[in-house]
């Protein structure tokens, strides 16, 4: 789960860093949501495809930078799971550092 999807594309647009890894979303016309990863050599691309959605968001590649709100997968309308993916691990999912004891 990450944070919603901006309504705001040219400020989305404008967020695209100069050069780096970055992951784009972005909901159609048609309510479906589509993801693609891009370096810098294809950030025009994602530009066009991004400037046509309804919403979307660039979330960053890089591990140090990357941790969603919560991992889950939901069932199609069938009712069938189809996750081809390895979920993103989220801030629960990190271990905990013990309480440091008094010695």
């Amino acid at each position: 789960m990450w944070p919603d999807l901006s309504s705001d594309i040219a400020a989305v647009l404008e967020a695209l860093p100069a050069e780096g890894l970055i992951e784009g979303v972005w909901q159609d016309k048609d309510g479906q949501i589509h993801s693609a990863i891009a370096d810098e050599e294809e950030f025009p691309e994602l530009v066009a495809r991004i400037s046509d959605a309804d919403t979307a968001a660039l979330l960053s590649m890089y591990v140090d930078e990357r941790v969603p709100l919560l991992s889950a997968v939901m069932p199609d309308s069938d009712g069938v799971v189809r996750a081809r993916w390895r979920a993103e691990r989220s801030l629960d999912d990190l271990p905990q550092k013990p309480p440091h004891s008094a010695a």
